[in-house]
């Protein structure tokens, strides 16, 4: 039988190395990986469904959804988790002090839809009564001018959300004090060259964010994979096999975390924090499955629905491909 020629667009994370280096394989196919950044991935994905095997957005993934206009479906392998409290940067010179305090402000975001900027905004309103209708959204790149949504938007009216200056990035605005706050996935340069009255809402992040996991049992997602519509629907097969795949990476990755005779990050104390982790989240702390994380998603299909971004709740079992919900057992 002649295998499947598949290309694979995805971070290069310890969790998907074994797909590169072909220590996993997908089974009946052949993997061409594309070791990309996830801007870039996700531009080619959402602009013409650059790779047959793709890491996706979670929010434009549900914005297609809900929409009905998904060209990918997507597996419960969620090879992008990071909490956010860290992506909240702030002029210290406004009386920003706490979070309430954002209400009112403008607030420079790459793009209002970027999952990242779903789960600061949603834990902003369950713990701390901001929403997002309070606050004076601008959009534009972080670092290069011109960036736009890569799925369009129908924002109900009363969200305010205006592009920046084509010439401008949110990075200087944030420096010269045209915004009050950027929320972004990666610091902005004036945050990391130490521009003046530029800082962190929550400079004791991970502090805050244990907290918040102990408070709620939530991880945020970011990222799931998704695979192209049309293979699918040829190869119904093929979602539980790439999905197989991405499970046995993750694996490999935890076993090399765990190894403290040779370590395999460049962290003098990495074995220590992966059992920190585990004491805190659970052995499996960073879990695929839709079970396994169904408050999680439930939580962040809320927030999406209730920022506007979704024009009604998107149920759970739509974003993936039914046959990777229940998996056969040993």
């Amino acid at each position: 039988m002649n295998r499947l020629q598949l290309s694979l667009g995805c971070c290069d994370y310890d969790r998907t190395r074994a797909l590169f280096d072909g220590r996993v394989t997908v089974e009946g196919c052949d993997l061409l990986p594309l070791a990309l950044h996830p801007e870039e991935i996700f531009h080619r994905a959402f602009n013409g469904q650059a790779f047959d095997i793709s890491e996706l957005s979670l929010s434009s993934h549900t914005v297609m959804t809900a929409r009905g206009q998904a060209d990918y479906v997507a597996v419960p392998a969620f090879v992008s988790r990071v909490f956010r409290h860290s992506g909240i940067y702030i002029r210290t010179d406004r009386g920003i002090q706490r979070p309430e305090d954002l209400a009112g402000k403008t607030i420079g975001v790459p793009e209002y839809q970027i999952t990242a900027n779903v789960w600061i905004r949603g834990m902003l309103q369950d713990d701390y009564g901001v929403r997002a209708n309070q606050v004076h959204w601008r959009r534009g790149g972080v670092e290069q001018a011109g960036r736009q949504e890569r799925a369009p938007l129908q924002l109900p009216g009363d969200i305010d959300l205006a592009q920046i200056a084509p010439n401008a990035t949110l990075s200087e605005q944030l420096a010269n004090g045209e915004l009050d706050a950027v929320f972004s996935a990666k610091a902005p340069s004036s945050f990391t060259r130490g521009a003046p009255n530029v800082g962190l809402l929550f400079p004791d992040f991970k502090q805050v964010e244990q907290d918040y996991y102990r408070r709620t049992r939530l991880f945020p997602i970011m990222h799931v994979i998704g695979i192209r519509r049309a293979l699918v629907e040829r190869h119904p097969w093929l979602p539980v096999s790439v999905y197989k795949a991405f499970n046995q990476a993750k694996a490999l990755a935890m076993t090399e975390l765990a190894q403290i005779g040779h370590l395999y990050t460049s962290l003098p104390w990495g074995v220590s924090e992966y059992h920190a982790s585990r004491a805190l989240m659970g052995d499996d702390f960073w879990s695929y499955g839709v079970e396994a994380n169904r408050h999680t998603l439930e939580t962040f299909l809320r927030y999406h629905h209730e920022q506007g971004l979704s024009p009604r709740q998107v149920d759970i079992a739509e974003l993936f491909d039914a046959s990777t919900l229940d998996l056969s057992k040993n």
